[in-house]
């Protein structure tokens, strides 16, 4: 009986190591496990998009000129918020506007957006002209500038699209024909209303408007007629052709409109 005990107590002991060996495996494997689980690092966020360098364009017609004429300078961006000129401050990103430098000018465009800043220049060159030599004659050398009646059978306004200051067909024939009847009346001086409909702010019909009466006077520039000839005028929204709320009615609303500048 004893030495079946004595064995019995062995046995127990024996089976008591194998319990705690196991036990000891089984933390060490969890904890092995457990540590093979690293937690996850986020990925880095997306680069934010890339923002196109703003580009800018300017031009002046006719590059050089005598003292007193004027110059239309026209200008293109893209990409801008900011537009400015020396000399003119603050204007739209894309526009035309007449000047007349005294002596010659370098115009020069800064255009800033979200992309950078870039500039344009260009160069006007103003000739000064020698005094006319006194040859005694008085005569009056201004001319007959003839009748409105018959300036407005000849020179017909010109027409535009909504929010638009580029030439139609239909207005080329009109430039044309009016640069024809100015060629061959010399002395006629003529001055170029841009109107604009009602819809929009004032001080943006302002702007588009000067841009129409401009694209109406280069029409005539460019079909030959002296650009001292011609003064613009902006009446943007305040005077109205027509007043009914139509296409029809805006149509007669946006235009550039010739007249006599006695």
């Amino acid at each position: 009986m004893l030495q079946s005990k004595g064995w019995t107590g062995r046995e127990s002991q024996s089976s008591w190591k194998r319990a705690g060996t196991g036990v000891v495996a089984t933390l060490l494997l969890t904890l092995s496990l457990s540590g093979c689980h690293k937690k996850k690092v986020a990925p880095p966020p997306p680069p934010p998009p890339a923002v196109d360098a703003p580009t800018a364009t300017l031009s002046a017609d006719p590059l050089a000129i005598d003292q007193g004429q004027t110059v239309t300078l026209t200008w293109r961006t893209t990409n801008a918020t900011d537009v400015s000129i020396d000399g003119i401050g603050t204007v739209n990103p894309n526009g035309t506007q007449t000047v007349t430098p005294s002596n010659s000018t370098n115009f020069h465009l800064v255009a800033k957006g979200e992309g950078g800043t870039t500039d344009a220049n260009v160069r006007v060159t103003v000739r000064v002209a020698a005094p006319p030599a006194n040859t005694g004659d008085s005569s009056n050398i201004s001319g007959d500038m003839g009748t409105d009646a018959a300036f407005h059978a000849a020179v017909k306004d010109i027409f535009f699209d909504y929010d638009s200051y580029d030439l139609r067909a239909d207005a080329q024939t009109n430039a044309s024909q009016a640069a024809n009847y100015l060629t061959q009346h010399p002395a006629i001086r003529v001055v170029v209303g841009g109107y604009c409909d009602e819809r929009g702010s004032a001080e943006y019909n302002l702007a588009l408007g000067e841009n129409r009466a401009n694209a109406a006077k280069q029409a005539l520039v460019n079909a030959g007629v002296s650009a001292d000839r011609i003064r613009v005028v902006s009446y943007g929204k305040e005077k109205q052709f027509c007043t009914e709320a139509n296409e029809s009615c805006y149509q007669q609303n946006r235009r550039a409109q010739f007249n006599l500048d006695r």
